[in-house]
């Protein structure tokens, strides 16, 4: 399946990171010219919620050895060293 969605930059998603709720994203995401629906604005800021994380897990984070391929997700803004 293709993925027709622009792509965001850096200073939108560090702003769209900024957002304290859905509303707010919402008219974010409208003043950059996109459209988003409350549930969509939701599940975005769903991705940046607190989380617990089990001892292993943070200790390669902390000692920056965890590869998007053990957990998918690069978690440095506009990548890492790892995966440029």
């Amino acid at each position: 399946m293709e993925n027709n969605r622009p792509e965001l930059t850096k200073e939108q998603l560090v702003k769209a990171m900024k957002c304290a709720n859905a509303d707010e994203l919402m008219a974010l995401a409208k003043s950059e010219g996109y459209d988003l629906t409350k549930e969509q604005a939701q599940a975005f800021l769903d991705e940046f919620v607190d989380r617990e994380l089990d001892d292993a897990l943070l200790n390669k984070i902390a000692g920056g050895c965890l590869t998007a391929a053990e957990n998918g997700v690069c978690y440095a803004v506009g990548g890492c060293a790892w995966h440029l």
